[in-house]
């Protein structure tokens, strides 16, 4: 796999605070050829100076977008560059080793055909202590098996191809659900590396 080949697009509002730790982990991904770009889609009412100010000090391109969910994943799925598709919440937070895991699953999927057949999503891991913390993660693992279905928090991986093929994000604050359920059960592939999520 030559070259930069994954657009990360982040949808903000006012969660600058957020944004920090979840750019600071995409940086083993920028330095080993992997990210080519990353965009912060903004809906904030009014332009957001501290999103922007993040954006700038970060080297990633901002884009002023509609309040409505759906529409600022869309639009920074429309302004993408790259031939894979990275969803990331602010609050998600990539853990050591998920370069490689995503490496390994775009070369497999490029290999065999299967980029508009396979979607991808991180295990979720909480930040926090104790058994109900755990037990928290167990279920919403068992949940994933289950269904098929990856929450937004956990990041959605998916070629531009099989995007549009699948009518990419509809409007609405569900968009991320409706599109995970139309990738459906036997399409979506669960990573093994984690995506540190708050346990509130």
């Amino acid at each position: 796999m030559a070259g930069r080949v994954i657009s990360v697009v982040i949808p903000t509002r006012e969660s600058g605070n957020l944004l920090i730790p979840t750019l600071a982990a995409l940086v083993p991904g920028a330095a080993a050829g992997l990210v080519r770009e990353v965009l912060l889609v903004d809906g904030a009412a009014h332009a957001s100076n501290e999103i922007a100010e993040v954006a700038d000090a970060a080297g990633c391109e901002y884009l002023a977008g509609p309040a409505d969910r759906g529409a600022r994943l869309r639009l920074g799925a429309q302004a993408a560059r790259g031939p894979w598709l990275m969803f990331l919440e602010p609050a998600g937070l990539l853990q050591e080793g998920w370069t490689r895991e995503v490496r390994s699953f775009i070369d497999q999927a490029e290999r065999t055909g299967g980029a508009e057949a396979r979607a991808a999503s991180f295990r979720p891991a909480l930040d926090g202590f104790g058994l109900g913390t755990r037990f928290k993660e167990t279920a919403t693992v068992l949940w994933q098996v289950t269904t098929g279905r990856a929450r937004p928090e956990q990041g959605l991986l998916i070629h531009q191809r099989l995007y549009q093929r699948l009518g990419g994000h509809a409007d609405g604050e569900w968009a991320p659900q409706r599109l995970v359920g139309r990738i459906g059960r036997g399409r979506m592939v669960l990573l093994r590396s984690h995506m540190l999520l708050p346990a509130a």
